[in-house]
């Protein structure tokens, strides 16, 4: 395992104890029964906890320093304001007046427990089920800005998470040249990828769209989990659901904007972003997993990060990128 120079302090999460995350629950009013299970989350702490004559909650407590109070309470109210138009979302509760509470140095929220399963993204019925919502969505999301949480772009997402793994050398030496090379290449083609589709709208957004992050029951979806939210493109939430060979993309997008589209107009342009959103997601978990890497929770769940094998295939899988950006993209080939 490679031990990288200057490494950041820790994100410290050690003085969370059950008993701080059971007193938390009782300051707000709750009586828990004692059962705890932790669920699984590795940039926030997330438990459900039993209560004693009512259903379970959930308990999300937030990791220091990432968002301010108000860029929390900013994603806290666009969640809400889609409950409040019957878009199947899972809003914090409101306690005291407030949905972001405090204990024991930490802060946190509490939200219902909903149950579900992962959706079935195979089936054409569910991914145009799945734009319907998600139209819904954007449509709201449309209506303004968010003025204290981020946008996605090259700079936040590409650029600064580069700068973050070379700075802190996290790179194998043998290897460094053969990264810089290529992450400066991949971000070229981002950039083109970017010019060619003009200036396209940006919209708040759920910001995490994958399939951990939507609760499937007979009823539809609950989409859950808006801590990564922020302004960028629509294609941002859809891309994440179409996999395969180019054929099913196509496909699977087609199903997505049968639904989508009755709700929320689509811009085709955006499509030339679907490549470079994925490039610049690859480069900003990679710098994830190494800011976080003092964390001993990430030690354990990722150990397979930081090995030699890791950033060759890094490598790899960057130059496959770049290729990728170059091919026309979907329903244009």
């Amino acid at each position: 395992m490679l031990t990288p120079a200057n490494s950041p302090p820790p994100q410290d999460f050690s003085t969370l104890s059950p008993d701080c995350v059971l007193n938390a629950l009782e300051s707000m009013g709750f009586r828990s029964n004692g059962c705890m299970l932790a669920l699984n989350s590795y940039e926030n702490r997330v438990y459900q906890i039993g209560m004693e004559e009512d259903a379970p909650l959930v308990a999300k407590f937030y990791r220091p320093e990432r968002w301010t109070d108000a860029a929390i309470l900013e994603e806290h109210a666009f969640v809400w304001e889609l409950a409040e138009r019957e878009i199947p979302v899972v809003p914090p509760l409101m306690l005291n007046g407030i949905t972001l509470q405090s204990f024991g140095g930490f802060r946190f929220a509490v939200f219902p427990k909903h149950g579900g399963r992962a959706p079935e993204l195979e089936d054409r019925n569910t991914l145009e089920w799945m734009g319907r919502f998600m139209g819904r969505i954007h449509a709201i999301g449309a209506l303004k800005p968010f003025r204290e949480r981020p946008t996605l772009d090259i700079a936040s997402f590409g650029e600064q998470p580069r700068d973050y793994l070379l700075a802190h050398e996290f790179i194998p030496a043998d290897l460094d040249a053969a990264y810089r090379s290529v992450v400066n290449q991949a971000l070229d083609g981002v950039r083109h990828c970017f010019a060619r589709a003009g200036g396209v709208r940006a919209l708040r957004l759920h910001g995490d769209c994958h399939a951990g992050n939507v609760l499937w029951t007979d009823e539809g979806p609950h989409f859950v989990d808006f801590d990564d939210s922020r302004m960028g493109p629509a294609i941002q939430d859809l891309w994440m659901l179409l996999s395969g060979e180019h054929a099913d993309k196509v496909r699977q997008l087609t199903d997505v904007l049968a639904g989508y589209e009755d709700f929320c107009d689509f811009d085709e342009r955006e499509l030339h972003l679907v490549e470079a959103l994925r490039t610049l997601r690859l480069i900003h978990y990679a710098a994830w997993l190494a800011q976080r890497w003092n964390d001993p929770a990430f030690k354990q769940a990722f150990p397979w990060f930081n090995t030699q094998r890791y950033w060759q295939d890094r490598i790899l899988e960057l130059r496959e990128q770049i290729a990728l950006m170059d091919e026309p993209p979907l329903w244009q080939a």
